[in-house]
């Protein structure tokens, strides 16, 4: 069920936590927060590395996309999450910033089993750190 001194975290049943959904988890000095995009779950630090912002009270996002001008588009819909206090977009599933130099979220291993969504910090960690 996870390495020696690794903790575990019920978020909640799968009902619960539906695609786009994001739910914070009280544990470590900023918590974590659980995303569902499109049926999978991630989990990221809730610490933007610029300034310190509860990245879970960002906004879910997608990217702009151009392949020429005139031509506007849209992708990742739904994968993004954008800091609330200056802008700065991540990849929910990698925790990577999208803009160079490139800066990360702490990632977590999230797992479903009988229905609940586990959150899962190895090693005993409590989710502290960048």
């Amino acid at each position: 069920m996870g390495e020696a001194g690794s903790q575990t975290h019920v978020v909640g049943t799968v009902e619960e936590l539906p695609p786009g959904s994001v739910r914070l988890v009280e544990v470590g000095r900023y918590g974590v927060a659980v995303y569902n995009v499109g049926g999978e779950y991630h989990a990221l630090n809730n610490y933007c590395p610029h300034m310190g912002a509860p990245i879970c009270a960002g906004r879910i996002t997608g990217v702009a996309t151009g392949e020429a001008p005139g031509h506007k588009g849209w992708s990742r819909a739904g994968e993004i999450v954008e800091c609330p206090w200056h802008g700065w977009k991540f990849g929910i599933a990698d925790g990577r910033s999208l803009t160079k130099p490139v800066h990360r979220i702490r990632k977590y291993s999230v797992a479903v089993r009988d229905g609940k969504v586990i959150l899962e910090i190895a090693g005993g960690g409590k989710g502290d750190t960048q």
